[in-house]
């Protein structure tokens, strides 16, 4: 790729970055994994640039290869033999993390499974509509809402109300 196709494609990476970090931090927990999940969305992107530019179907493209890349990482992950260690290792980014609200929720999203997950952070993080999810995620507009349904439900089961109004952040 060279000429305005490489500056077209910096323009976009340049341009959405940030939010599909945020999106795939949510969707994994971790912020260095993030940054993995990004680049691999965008050198896929790199791939495909003259067939994805036809279709100007940037968006759609990256959220899809963002969450096929969180899911193969998490089957990854379970043939991956990591020890624990009682020594933490340094916050990557200390301003991107804070007590309260937010802390549990990321909490309780990292507890779902991959699909409820995914369907939380598309429909209330991203805004998409039901039919903007079914067709990130490649299925049907039944699947994103029962989905929806199941993912909030073990979210509220996760996420005591008690538990934040303790920590003074709900009124």
């Amino acid at each position: 790729m060279r000429g305005p196709d490489e500056a077209e494609f910096d323009e976009l990476v340049a341009g959405r970055a940030h939010a599909l970090r945020r999106t795939a931090y949510l969707m994994c927990g971790d912020w260095h994994q993030a940054e993995d999940l990004v680049q691999v969305a965008f050198m896929k992107l790199h791939a495909s640039w003259h067939r994805v530019r036809r279709q100007e179907a940037f968006d759609a493209y990256l959220r899809k290869t963002l969450l096929r890349a969180c899911i193969d990482e998490k089957r990854r992950a379970r043939w991956r033999r990591e020890a624990p260690t009682d020594v933490l290792p340094e916050v990557a980014d200390p301003g991107a993390q804070s007590d309260g609200v937010r802390d549990v929720l990321v909490a309780g999203l990292r507890q779902l499974p991959p699909g409820q997950r995914a369907t939380l952070v598309l429909r209330f993080f991203e805004d998409l509509s039901v039919e903007e999810t079914a067709r990130a995620l490649g299925c049907s507009p039944g699947t994103v809402k029962s989905q929806t349904s199941k993912g909030l439900a073990a979210m509220r089961a996760v996420v005591d109300s008690a538990d934040l109004a303790s920590k003074g952040e709900l009124a």
